[in-house]
């Protein structure tokens, strides 16, 4: 790999324009990856920005033994691997089966090595690539179009659960409560419209003008997309050291900073959201304590609060230093799915989200990221995202919230209308 840094000022562009023009040019590739934090202040940081493309969309990774293929792809110290991990990989970490329709259909799995990457800094960007083309590349760049306003067709969005199905089937999971099975569930519900035609990274860039976080990526995968938005890590490792951050708790941003301090004090002292986060601390230390040295996990931030633009969030911090003998992709594999998208206990969560929800979950609460070539790597957790495939035209997006013997139903509902305030705000915005 070729490397060579370039300022903006050298090329006579602002970083915005250039990252714009970066990201529409990287769109004419098969696939692409876009990572940005939206330099969000974050505990451990969010992701680093990177823009990476390949002229071939060959998936690396061998569907049926996703996480054994992840770990046996060799990398060079300056190569990425940049790709998606499905929540219904699932079924190849304990003995599970998803029975629900796609109609996103993005791989179990999907990795690929950038020919061409970029690591976006504050006053420049260092372009990496297979070939010593760095200028053709800037040139490529510079003379590409900016995306145009497109007013897309057929955003009509619909409920795939209304709310008398959704409020009984919360009751239906604190019977299960009640019964013993799980202490808590993440129960999720999907909005979706059909026969939409749009420009996915138009509707991106929107969605990420209109709810900038930590954990903001693009995905492109031939005729599938992935826009999303999400404030939380699933997975980092730096070094021997492995760090997760579950979030659990959620409430409105307030109309002014009095209104907001009331909100922000409100859910540092709400016991349920706190049973709630302490619960998936545990999960998550448990998880951890699969790939860490004995003694080492520990909660690095209890219940911190969280400011984003439209919601205060809760989120913990657990860290723990890994064993020699664990690759990157056993520890992956150790923690997945993520104890905030499932349950506790994990296992009896995800056979109960099955049962009780009705679409399949696919990317939502799976997790997209990239891997070093030294092994470290960094992985969100695919909440607060729109999912596009543009051959069925169907667009999707799914919230949920976590449910406890204490929930209230009518709550939980109104919580999950909160999470999909953004995506329904960049989508009315459209057409209109």
């Amino acid at each position: 790999m070729y490397a060579q840094y370039i300022s903006f000022q050298s090329i006579s562009l602002t970083a915005t324009t250039f990252r714009q023009k970066a990201l529409a040019w990287a769109n004419q590739f098969p696939v692409c990856a876009y990572y940005n934090n939206n330099n969000l202040a974050y505990n451990y940081q969010g992701f680093e920005p990177l823009l990476a493309v390949c002229s071939s969309s060959d998936n690396l990774i061998q569907q049926d033994q996703a996480f054994e293929s992840l770990g046996n792809l060799n990398t060079e110290p300056d190569e990425l691997l940049c790709g998606i991990l499905s929540y219904d990989l699932k079924n190849q970490v304990e003995k599970l089966t998803s029975h629900h329709s796609d109609k996103i259909q993005f791989p179990l799995a999907y990795f690929f090595k950038p020919t061409i990457y970029i690591n976006f800094h504050e006053s420049g960007f260092t372009l990496t690539s297979t070939q010593e083309n760095h200028q053709e590349i800037i040139k490529q760049v510079i003379n590409t179009e900016q995306i145009e306003e497109q007013k897309p067709f057929g955003i009509q969005v619909q409920h795939k659960v209304d709310k008398s199905t959704y409020l009984k089937t919360v009751e239906a999971i604190r019977k299960n409560i009640e019964e013993g099975e799980i202490y808590e569930m993440n129960y999720c519900i999907e909005f979706f419209a059909e026969n939409v035609l749009l420009h996915p990274l138009l509707l991106f860039q929107k969605l990420n003008l209109a709810s900038p976080m930590p954990f903001a990526g693009y995905f492109k995968l031939n005729e599938t997309y992935l826009l999303c938005a999400s404030p939380e890590r699933f997975l980092k490792k730096e070094g021997d050291k492995l760090i997760s951050q579950p979030i659990k708790g959620t409430i409105r941003r307030g109309q002014n900073k009095e209104e907001d301090a009331f909100l922000k004090s409100q859910l540092r002292n709400n016991e349920k959201e706190i049973g709630e986060n302490m619960m998936i601390m545990d999960l998550v230390r448990n998880d951890l304590s699969k790939s860490c040295q004995i003694g080492s996990v520990k909660v690095e931030e209890m219940f911190g609060i969280y400011s984003f633009q439209h919601v205060f969030q809760m989120i913990t911090t657990v860290s723990g230093k890994l064993k020699p003998e664990i690759n990157f992709a056993a520890a992956i594999k150790n923690a997945f799915p993520m104890g905030s998208m499932t349950g506790a206990p994990k296992i009896r969560a995800m056979q109960l989200i099955e049962e009780h929800e009705a679409s399949r979950r696919g990317m939502f609460s799976g997790s997209f990221g990239y891997i070093k070539g030294n092994g470290d790597f960094d992985f969100n957790v695919v909440i607060r995202s729109l999912q596009y495939n543009a051959t069925n035209r169907y667009l999707s997006f799914m919230v949920g919230s976590a449910i406890t013997y204490d929930s209230v139903p009518e709550q939980e509902y109104e919580e999950c209308l909160l999470k999909a305030k953004a995506m329904m705000q960049v989508l009315q915005a459209l057409t209109n």
